[in-house]
């Protein structure tokens, strides 16, 4: 990247007698910056910085989103994690993949084949339901019954093929920590309501709790 004169010969005296792995700035640590940051302004700090770069950036991503007119909750929540995943990133909230991970990853691969031999059979029911035929258990069920557990299965498949790529994008990102500590919950209350996406999908209990006071923001906020 392109630097001005003075930050190159600065970046050049830092670096001598250096190893590869030692401190650049080894002068000065993070309280020090606050100290000084202080002085400049009453009550700012390295951390709000870090909360600036991580709202704007959330509010950002979530407004360049192209959701479709008939995209699910799921679909929705899934891309809100997306870009929660690109604020963690900026903010290196990142972590060794869990050991559980390839386990639960086949486990919930597994479930969603199963839930489609499921499917399947039921469609076949449905034939013969409409035939006035016993199903394939032996008992006879009514064609509206058997459509309605198709419609439910179907929603079913549906969610847990959205949660598996997204689970396996975020394996090695943490999003905890920036939505806790970073990204102004207003921004995300905003979009759920101008997206129709319960916050409880967003936001666990503790979250909604910490975030009483954002809960009341309408879906005309920016940050």
């Amino acid at each position: 990247m392109q630097v001005e004169t003075a930050v190159f010969e600065n970046m050049k005296k830092f670096l001598n007698g250096k190893k590869p792995g030692d401190q650049l700035f080894d002068q000065m640590d993070a309280s020090d910056l606050n100290e000084r940051l202080k002085e400049l302004m009453d009550g700012l700090s390295v951390k709000v910085f870090r909360t600036f770069n991580a709202s704007i950036t959330l509010d950002r991503l979530l407004d360049e989103l192209e959701l479709g007119p008939d995209a699910t909750v799921e679909e929705k929540k899934a891309a809100y994690d997306r870009c929660n995943k690109e604020v963690a990133i900026l903010c290196n909230h990142q972590r060794a993949t869990p050991k559980t991970h390839d386990v639960a990853m086949d486990k919930l691969r597994e479930k969603i084949n199963d839930m489609k031999k499921e499917l399947a059979v039921m469609k076949k029911d449905l034939k013969l339901a409409k035939k006035g035929e016993p199903t394939s258990s032996g008992k006879r069920v009514s064609p509206e019954t058997l459509m309605n557990r198709i419609s439910k299965k179907q929603e079913a498949i549906a969610k847990q093929e959205v949660q598996a790529p997204n689970r396996e994008d975020l394996k090695t990102v943490a999003l905890g920590t920036s939505k806790i500590n970073y990204m102004d919950p207003r921004v995300t209350v905003a979009w759920c309501k101008a997206n129709e996406v319960p916050i409880e999908k967003v936001f666990n209990k503790s979250l909604i709790n910490k975030f009483l006071w954002a809960m009341e923001q309408d879906s005309s906020f920016r940050f």
